[in-house]
């Protein structure tokens, strides 16, 4: 039997109780000592916003399909053909798989964990817990590197426009993706990123990708930081290699479940999951984190990017429910329509 080659992803939540009484300094409270994550923004003492603190970004489909807002013709053919053999093969080969460093998906995305950013006067320090790795931006200001030795995270500078940081980042090797659908980039990749704090809990940050060898122009993703006020970090350690050699079998190998059984499962789930079938296939968008592919084990058993999702039936047939197999338990969601 074939297994699925899927990309092995966890989520996590930052391990607060192991000071549960720390709060994080400067954070405006509210009269019941709640974090007020309305309050103005604070700020450092030269006077800039301060973007210090634990944030996570905000559920957005750039996570897995950062080509989104692209038509198809301004992706290079090269740069598709990858992406469609990459699909195929269930990314099996990905950076992910291979517990390597993301590159630019850190800054997209954080992979759906949080991160830490801590300001200086001439330094800006990013903190992720997605590997337990860092980025370095530098606000004194220094030019990029004129022909630097690729890295995976790149290299980092950064100025204040106003009450907004942009920051600029190049010198990326090729081997990462820039989301975990596969997109393909260049050497040439550049990003830039603008980061608004609007207010104490959140930051609207701009995310500018330009690889004119993989793509025909540059595009914005928008994305919203949520601050986890009173939150830390936890040491995450990448082990996918281990599994890697039973990762086998191809698109179009994987159980096939009829097209009138899998329309019974279309519906909404909870309060925001919605499960749809269409010419485009079989999907899961789980609170407008837009459609994941959901791969089939059985007729009721699925994966979505590496999740367990179960459908439930009642006695009569009827679908009633859906399980997420997460790490942390099972999360069980009651069909709404």
């Amino acid at each position: 039997m074939h297994k699925l080659a899927l990309i092995l992803c966890v989520t996590s939540v930052s391990l607060t109780a192991q000071w549960p009484n720390r709060r994080t300094p400067g954070l405006p409270q509210k009269p019941d000592g709640k974090p007020d994550l309305s309050a103005p923004a604070p700020r450092s003492a030269d006077g800039k916003p301060d973007l210090s603190g634990v944030w996570r970004v905000k559920q957005s489909s750039y996570l897995t399909y950062v080509t989104s807002d692209l038509k198809p013709e301004e992706v290079r053919p090269w740069a598709a053909a990858i992406y469609k053999q990459r699909a195929d093969d269930y990314r099996k080969d990905s950076d992910g798989i291979a517990c390597l460093p993301p590159g630019p998906k850190a800054g997209i995305s954080g992979l759906g964990l949080p991160m830490k950013i801590v300001q200086t006067p001439n330094l800006v320090v990013v903190l992720y817990e997605y590997e337990t790795m860092f980025r370095q931006i530098f606000t004194d200001g220094r030019a990029l590197p004129e022909d630097p030795n690729p890295t995976w995270m790149g290299y980092s500078i950064g100025h204040w426009d106003g009450d907004t940081l942009v920051v600029t980042t190049a010198g990326y090797n090729d081997r990462t993706t820039l989301d975990l659908g596969g997109h393909p980039h260049t050497e040439a990749l550049r990003v830039t990123e603008r980061f608004h704090r609007r207010d104490a809990g959140h930051i609207d940050l701009q995310v500018t990708l330009d690889d004119p060898k993989a793509y025909t122009r540059s595009w914005t993703l928008p994305i919203e930081l949520d601050l986890m006020p009173d939150g830390e970090l936890i040491e995450y350690i990448c082990e996918n290699e281990r599994d890697a050699p039973h990762l086998v079998g191809k698109s179009g190998e994987e159980f096939r479940v009829p097209a009138e059984v899998l329309a019974q499962y279309a519906g909404t789930y909870g309060a925001d999951i919605v499960v749809s079938l269409d010419a485009s296939g079989f999907k899961i968008n789980t609170g407008g984190s837009g459609k994941i592919p959901l791969m089939a084990h059985s007729e009721t058993s699925f994966t979505m990017e590496g999740t367990g999702v179960d459908f439930v039936r009642d006695a009569k047939g009827a679908v009633t429910a859906m399980i997420q197999h997460w790490v942390e338990g099972d999360r069980y969601f009651a069909r709404a329509k």
